[in-house]
């Protein structure tokens, strides 16, 4: 069995990564960001008109046809590159409306990179209140929420369902001071705000493992970047006149750093694999990779730091960067934490129906 991308996402990626080096190279990233804009436009347009919104949607909807494994390739590179881009939500967004003809003309506008999505998950009863069945009203304080200060359209997600409510109709939130100034953060408070149900429980399961799968793909990406930052400066850095990464520990903290970054490759792939073919077991795959890839890169960034000492952590070195994006990312549609219980209780489940688990 082959466990690696094929010759055709191994195209994808390369196009996608010289797409983002010509175009979201940290100067870029660094020159966007003394802007102030929430978003890169001549980036989005670019990734737009290679047919990026459209990966994972079928062919007969307007899409390229091709799936979530391509999907989490491009993510990936979006983590690695910085890339100042809503594309995450907008990829989430795409998923809850696809295949729904009455949301064609949204999903179109989606497509083409017209309209931006965003998506507002929360795993917790109660946090939202709904009202109506057939035409109901959400009250509910969620968040943070990536872009949706600049979104059309949100897709509200909690345990029992997903609603879709018009932004651009009843008003975006304003952007919030964060600590990673390469994406926008707002929340998304609703006050009997109109909305569209677009499914139940399943639908709302679904959402939130892609939701993992894509923040898994974008902390790949990052903490591989970080590794071959730091593998980089510890051949180049000199003391007591020989490259640092000649000394056993900076050796043993680069090594380390290279297992993390494979664990994450391999879980985040069969995990986007397994959601989009309906593998059973999806869910724990989704979970697992989040788990691991929370837990990895955790690990990637503090060891990045150790081996570029003090200067990592300063303003003039890319480094941090890759920090402030990876603790939004470890968060975000759950942390480690809430997947571990999430695999708890799946795992006990399964035991106490008498079936297996491997």
């Amino acid at each position: 069995m082959d466990f690696d991308l094929s010759a055709d996402q191994r195209e994808l990626q390369a196009a996608a990564r010289q797409l983002l080096d010509d175009r979201s190279g940290t100067a870029e990233v660094r020159a966007h960001l003394a802007g102030g804009l929430a978003s890169d436009p001549a980036l989005w347009s670019s990734m737009v008109d290679q047919g990026w919104c459209a990966v994972a949607v079928p062919e007969d909807q307007g899409g390229l046809g091709l799936g979530w494994v391509e999907a989490a390739v491009l993510l990936e590179e979006v983590g690695r590159h910085l890339a100042p881009v809503p594309f995450a939500p907008q990829l989430l967004t795409i998923a809850a409306v696809v295949g729904r003809p009455e949301h064609r003309d949204l999903l179109d506008r989606l497509v083409a990179g017209t309209a931006v999505g965003t998506v507002a998950w929360t795993p917790r009863a109660g946090v939202l209140a709904v009202v109506g069945d057939d035409s109901p009203r959400l009250t509910g304080r969620l968040g943070p929420v990536e872009a949706a200060s600049m979104a059309d359209v949100a897709v509200v997600v909690a345990p029992d369902g997903a609603y879709l409510v018009d932004l651009e109709a009843h008003g975006r939130p304003p952007a919030e001071p964060a600590m990673d100034l390469t994406r926008t953060l707002s929340w998304l408070t609703l006050e009997g705000t109109p909305a569209t149900r677009l499914g139940g429980a399943e639908l709302s399961a679904r959402l939130g493992a892609l939701g993992a799968v894509a923040t898994s793909s974008l902390l790949l990406g990052g903490s591989d970047r970080v590794l071959e930052l730091a593998t980089g400066y510890a051949k180049d850095r000199i003391q007591f006149g020989v490259p640092i990464g000649s000394f056993q520990a900076v050796k043993h903290r680069c090594a380390d750093m290279l297992v993390d970054v494979e664990g994450m490759r391999s879980a985040t792939w069969y995990a986007a694999w397994a959601v989009a073919t309906d593998e059973p077991g999806w869910e724990l795959a989704a979970s697992t990779a989040k788990v691991w890839c929370g837990d990895a890169s955790k690990r990637v960034m503090a060891s990045g730091l150790q081996v570029h000492g003090g200067i990592g952590f300063t303003w003039e070195h890319d480094l941090h960067l890759f920090i402030k994006r990876a603790q939004a990312d470890q968060v975000a549609f759950g942390d480690a934490s809430h997947h571990r219980a999430a695999l708890a209780s799946t795992l006990r489940d399964e035991v106490l129906a008498g079936r297996g688990v491997l």
